[in-house]
């Protein structure tokens, strides 16, 4: 049953430990066995969930408590996990770490308590021998509802620092299920944002993830993680799997009439997406066409709204800005009064130009990149009707980005920030919704409903 689907979530006791390695490692690893892997991500990454997806064959899907609540958060897992032997959750931050000021909320600790899973704790025990036991013993006693199930211990420099780490541990009741070594070739590059993604680095992620792989299957044992993970039981709480939308909600086609085309940026520009917001737009009756701005010089045939998620355009800003027929064409359907909804990186590309290169030109704004990290979830309401929210409809977000708009808001605001800070925020303009802020729409089907609405009567 797809309520008791065995599963493992992988923390640590804060970031850089090897979460990463260690989770896509088991996921293709046990792919590898000839399991189907379901894998998941804690918090709101986009980048992780790429490599997840190289790892295992299947859509990598984010578990967010804060972006959509904590009841959501047991669905939209079981969703995912349908038809899967095992699934893998790799968390956020250190396993306590969540929104802040918010306790527990968004933590990898809730998510497991909300998944009822084990949770295997990987330790950088590159700096330290005997004090690991005190560290483990900690983290599994802070919380009596968190199952430390096992430890992997990363970063091991030799035989005899594994020793003493296990000699350390054997009094702590919590079992080693892995040891890896110091392994270099595993390693993913990093910038601005995090990891490189999946997108930029087709063949050397499939390189990387291989490596991950073997040195995952070559140092844990495996057949011991398995038994942890179908130990899980059935999911707390009767939970159902998410759906994007039963019959009743999908509104009727007239006779011999096109589902309106929604065009969805791709590629390694846009590569910020959550699987859920396409699984939404198809199930409001939209046909979904994903396109590259870095190579198509036209938008599908028939594109009646556009979507324009998050990534970097920064990056790529010369080869979007050469692309000038795909720019007019942009700038042509949503001056025609087109929905057309854009965050972040998406913002950006609708802009008069981004670090002194033309953009779409679509909004009287200029974009450039910065030092600063913007960072955080935001708590928003729709400051008027736009074609994804009537005025007044209360959603929850995320900004990470190392931009600056100017001005950062239109005379019609997209957003009204609640927290952390009072202000509005993004662009509203005649079927333009463009904002730095990522939302899930899992939390509020019906952003995606009025936004095909909209396309099939603009």
């Amino acid at each position: 049953m797809t309520s008791s689907v065995p599963r493992l979530v992988v923390a640590a006791p804060s970031s850089g430990s090897g979460k990463t390695t260690v989770a896509t490692g088991l996921m293709a690893a046990f792919a590898a066995r000839g399991l189907a892997v379901s894998p998941h991500k804690v918090g709101p990454d986009y980048i992780d969930p790429g490599y997840h997806a190289l790892a295992t064959g299947r859509t990598g899907r984010n578990l967010d408590a804060y972006l959509c609540g904590p009841d959501l958060v047991a669905p939209l897992f079981l969703h995912g996990a349908r038809g899967c032997d095992l699934a893998v959750v790799e968390g956020v931050m250190g396993l306590y770490d969540g929104a802040a000021g918010e306790g527990e909320l968004a933590s990898t600790a809730q998510v497991a308590k909300l998944l009822g899973a084990p949770v295997v704790l990987v330790v950088d025990a590159s700096s330290q021998s005997r004090s690991v036991a005190a560290l483990v013993h900690g983290f599994a006693s802070w919380d009596p509802e968190v199952r430390i199930g096992g430890v992997i211990l990363n970063k091991v420099g030799s035989d005899r620092h594994e020793e003493l780490l296990r000699e350390a541990l054997d009094a702590s009741g919590v079992p080693v299920l892995g040891v890896l070594r110091r392994a270099p070739q595993v390693d993913t590059p990093s910038r601005h944002l995090g990891l490189v993604p999946v997108a930029e680095r087709r063949s050397a992620a499939v390189e990387a993830v291989a490596a991950m792989a073997a040195q995952v299957a070559r140092g844990c044992d495996l057949d011991a993680l398995e038994v942890l993970a179908r130990g899980a039981g059935a999911v707390p709480g009767g939970a159902a799997p998410w759906t994007p939308a039963s019959p009743a909600q999908r509104p009727a086609r007239p006779a011999g009439k096109r589902a309106p085309v929604v065009a969805v940026a791709g590629g390694p520009a846009f590569s910020f997406s959550y699987a859920e917001h396409t699984e939404l737009l198809a199930a409001s009756g939209a046909e979904v066409v994903t396109f590259d701005p870095l190579r198509e010089e036209r938008l599908p045939e028939g594109t009646a709204g556009l979507v324009v998620g998050g990534g970097f355009p920064e990056v790529y800003a010369g080869e979007l800005s050469a692309n000038e027929p795909l720019r007019k064409e942009i700038a042509e359907l949503a001056l025609g009064g087109a929905p057309v909804a854009a965050e972040c990186a998406g913002l950006l590309y609708l802009c008069r130009e981004l670090d002194g290169r033309p953009m779409c030109g679509v909004l009287d704004a200029t974009a450039r990149m910065t030092e600063r990290l913007t960072l955080g979830y935001r708590d928003a309401v729709a400051v008027g009707d736009s074609v994804l929210a009537a005025a007044g409809t209360r959603m929850r977000g995320h900004e990470f980005h190392r931009t600056l708009v100017e001005p950062g808001a239109g005379a019609a605001p997209a957003w009204g920030l609640l927290s952390p800070a009072r202000r509005v925020e993004g662009f509203v303009q005649q079927g333009v919704h463009a904002s730095y802020l990522h939302t899930h729409w899992a939390s509020e089907p019906g952003v995606a409903r009025r936004f095909v609405e909209r396309c099939r009567t603009s």
